[in-house]
């Protein structure tokens, strides 16, 4: 059974960092894109990045080039996204996904919350 389960949100303030993860289950990181995705408070789903099957080509929104870093543990199958520079848009429930570029979610997603 697959099963994607984000942790690592948090309350910080504009300029802090935050790392979050996404563990899987049921199938292999290194079988499958994978995608961060995230919604903000009243908006849509917001594609932010995306790493391929092999781990060697990751994909950034523009909103997200600079600041954010996608990466993963094979070993422990949990994917990560390194968040720097945090401002207040980004404040969000993030989800990670299987695929490329998608705009689904699975997960329950953990919150990201911006402030001052």
């Amino acid at each position: 059974q697959v099963q994607l389960v984000e942790s690592g949100g948090g309350s910080v303030q504009p300029g802090e960092s935050l790392t979050l993860s996404c563990t899987a289950s049921g199938f292999a990181l290194d079988s499958t894109p994978m995608s961060w995705v995230r919604q903000a408070p009243g908006k849509g789903l917001e594609w932010v990045s995306s790493i391929n099957s092999r781990g060697h080509v990751k994909q950034y929104a523009d909103f997200a080039t600079g600041r954010f870093t996608v990466s993963r543990d094979i070993s422990k199958n949990i994917l990560y996204l390194r968040m720097d520079s945090l401002k207040p848009e980004d404040t969000a429930v993030y989800y990670c996904e299987k695929g490329w570029n998608v705009l689904t979610r699975t997960g329950r997603g953990t919150l990201v919350t911006v402030s001052s």
